[in-house]
């Protein structure tokens, strides 16, 4: 890729990015983890593959302003649109926009092109281990939602069967079960190598938690009652 399209895709992709949990440092990771996928697949378009990592999370705006958006939807459409004014030809802005449209974990709409699944897997690398967590709970307080909610009885549900959003709901539902998702050998390699740090982390909360509001709670009851018996 020739160093000015290089710079003018990042620039346009900083422009784009102002989401703590998904900044640029984000971009850069799922770029440099795809950087080194792509040295164990063969056939990779490298120059699909960095423009694909650079905007594949330029619609993340659109859909924090408007939940109903699906932002790799949007940012397919923009990265498109961008490349074509870069210069570059219809079919290879295509094949940036189908890469885009892909990396989502929740779409029903899985990556084809090899470019497409390292975007995929690397992305997904970025959500695995202990800094797949701390993106988590940075994404979870910048809209509001809570570490956990709470089962009828009152005592802190682990989230796996939660309706409502929470980070233990999130772990449950993504960070847990992405692991044998991954299309690439290398990109499942990396990821195990990263997942006993998620395992330790959650299992370690969720006890702590649960230590608290079960000793607490007897604890203020106990206060309780002697008050009332005064």
């Amino acid at each position: 890729m020739l160093k000015s399209d290089y710079t003018a895709i990042e620039n346009y992709m900083t422009e784009c990015m102002n989401d703590s949990a998904h900044d640029r440092e984000h971009v850069y990771r799922v770029l440099y983890g795809a950087m080194d996928i792509a040295k164990s697949e063969s056939g990779v378009d490298l120059d699909i593959l960095t423009a694909a990592c650079l905007l594949h999370d330029i619609g993340r705006a659109e859909q924090f302003a408007d939940p109903k958006l699906c932002h790799a939807e949007v940012g397919s459409e923009k990265a498109y649109r961008f490349l074509l004014k870069l210069g570059w030809s219809e079919e290879r802005a295509k094949r940036v926009r189908d890469c885009v449209k892909t990396h989502r974990f929740r779409s029903g709409c899985p990556p084809e092109s090899i470019e497409a699944k390292i975007l995929f897997d690397s992305d997904k690398l970025d959500v695995s281990g202990a800094i797949g967590i701390a993106r988590t709970l940075f994404y979870k307080g910048q809209v509001g939602e809570p570490l956990y909610r709470l089962d009828l009885d009152g005592t802190v549900s682990d989230g796996a069967q939660d309706t409502e959003p929470s980070f233990f709901r999130e772990y449950k539902f993504k960070l847990e079960n992405l692991y044998d998702k991954f299309f690439t050998t290398r990109g499942k390699e990396l990821a195990e190598g990263r997942r006993r740090a998620a395992v330790d982390f959650y299992n370690s909360l969720l006890s702590e938690v649960r230590s608290e509001y079960e000793t607490g709670k007897e604890l203020l009851e106990r206060v309780i009652e002697n008050d009332n018996g005064k």
